[in-house]
């Protein structure tokens, strides 16, 4: 998957320098060879700090704190929620990113964990409407990689800070691809597949988040770790080959409905990630709620598959 776009961009007959719109995933290589068009803007959400970032980035990479700038918020103490579309077009337009803008998302590539962020920030985009958007494979690790022949670093860093010029974005909000603690009790109801991707010990019910109430997991899901989403558990993801083979021996079909949930929707943004925009499931979804919302609802069943005394 990681080089996808190179090969098909061979086969077409086309050059290397035209964005990939809507691709998914895109390698450095392909960064190198776009860092400077037009409508290009690549967001660092690789989780540094502001001076870590100003030591060394992928050069004009604007700097973005997931954490902190307002991608997720809690809602009525739930965590992880998706902004309001309002918030979302201030946030984004201030990165210097508007509706034509092609948005390379850069995290730090170290663990499926720091994956997660891009892929939770991408389907934010895509919840907003907007298609231009594609993580880099790999992430700042692979970017950063020096050759072990030449002990010289493959692709050049820049320093300081680069400054995004505002833009105005204007938000086209796909309800759709929004669930309820409603929608997941229709899902039960249907026998639509529920995905828990969050590590066993969290599902089983033996570890518990600080944002959920109750131990375990939603009756009924399959647990697919967020691990599994990505090669060795690092900072590049599995092919969609390997993807359909982990998904079934998790006993998660690779195709048709499914919603995908964590603690706050974090690391279920890597199982839709695989499912939906790798494995091409277009009928599956992501609960950002999740067990942070879930866990809340006194009438909502939660199955702790392993009680500790």
């Amino acid at each position: 998957m990681r080089h996808l776009f190179n090969s098909l961009a061979v086969v077409a007959g086309l050059s290397l320098a035209v964005p990939a719109l809507g691709q998914p995933l895109v390698d450095s290589e392909w960064l190198k060879s776009n860092l400077d068009k037009p409508n290009v803007v690549v967001l660092d959400v690789t989780g540094r700090t502001q001076e870590q970032y100003q030591a060394g980035h992928v050069p004009g990479a604007i700097f973005t704190d997931y954490a902190k700038d307002g991608w997720r918020v809690n809602v009525g103490g739930v965590a992880g929620k998706v902004p309001p579309p309002a918030n979302l077009e201030k946030l984004i337009g201030s990165l210097g990113i508007d509706n034509n803008t092609h948005v390379i998302l850069v995290p730090l590539g170290e663990r499926a964990l720091d994956m997660g962020t891009a892929t939770r920030i991408y389907w934010t985009f895509k919840v907003v409407g907007h298609d231009k958007v594609s993580i880099l494979d790999g992430g700042f690790t692979d970017w950063s990689k020096i050759d072990p022949k030449t002990k010289q670093r493959v692709y050049q860093l820049a320093t300081g800070g680069a400054q995004a010029q505002p833009k105005t974005f204007k938000a086209s909000l796909r309800e759709e691809m929004l669930v309820s603690s409603a929608d997941i009790q229709k899902a039960i109801a249907n026998n639509v597949p529920l995905v828990d991707n969050r590590p066993n010990d969290f599902y089983v019910g033996i570890s518990v988040s600080p944002a959920a109430t109750r131990p375990g997991t939603i009756p009924g899901a399959k647990n697919v770790q967020e691990s599994f989403i990505t090669r060795n558990g690092g900072g590049s993801f599995r092919s969609a080959a390997q993807l359909k083979q982990i998904f079934a021996a998790q006993g998660v079909p690779a195709e048709g409905e499914q919603i995908s949930f964590c603690n706050t929707g974090h690391w279920a943004s890597l199982g839709w990630f695989a499912a939906h925009e790798l494995m091409g499931n277009t009928k599956a979804k992501m609960y950002d709620g999740s067990m942070s919302e879930w866990s809340r609802g006194k009438d909502l069943p939660v199955e702790q598959k392993v009680k500790l005394d």
